[in-house]
């Protein structure tokens, strides 16, 4: 199924909403439906979860309107359903000051999971720039991300790209770790 017809974002508003895409298997199962529609058995091979388990975080992911039933089809007298996500994105609310961030959580956990052996581009750099240099970059850097999420061919390997532009903390939680 094409994903022309989804909406560009789906903005997470409700605690509901947030406990559901807070939790890791979630958001890896949200990344297998993405591109395109799976099945319960689909999504639990792709993560390497038991269909129980996989069954029971959908329908979490339903519940909360991230993710929904777009094709059924009968399969031996059983009705297979078709699951894609709500919207093309997915927009957190702003964590608050010291809060932890579950999206660059989420991040770190599926970079630490990936194959060793695999090709991967991990940096940091530390930069010194003016307020609109900052604001630029982080356009560039989004712009970066549409336009490679456009040549995204779901026939083609996953690939995660994340970046996070921010100015360094100065409060109590920086000092601490600075001990």
């Amino acid at each position: 199924m094409p994903t022309d017809d989804l909406p560009e974002t789906f903005h997470v508003t409700t605690d509901e909403q947030l406990r559901a895409v807070s939790n890791l298997t979630r958001h890896r199962i949200m990344a297998v439906l993405r591109f395109e529609p799976a099945t319960i058995t689909q999504i639990a091979e792709r993560i390497g979860l038991a269909k129980g388990s996989s069954s029971y975080h959908v329908r979490l992911l339903e519940r909360a309107g991230l993710v929904k039933v777009v094709r059924t089809r009968k399969v031996r007298g059983v009705t297979e359903r078709y699951y894609a996500m709500a919207a093309r994105t997915i927009e957190l609310p702003d964590p608050g000051e010291g809060a932890p961030d579950m999206l660059m959580r989420h991040a770190v956990a599926d970079l630490e999971a990936a194959p060793a052996d695999a090709e991967r581009h991990v940096g940091m750099a530390h930069l010194r720039l003016t307020e609109e240099q900052f604001t630029e970059l982080g356009e560039r850097l989004q712009a970066l991300a549409d336009e490679y999420r456009k040549l995204s061919d779901p026939s083609l390997p996953d690939a995660s790209f994340v970046f996070a532009l921010f100015h360094p903390g100065t409060g109590p939680r920086a000092e601490e770790d600075a001990k």
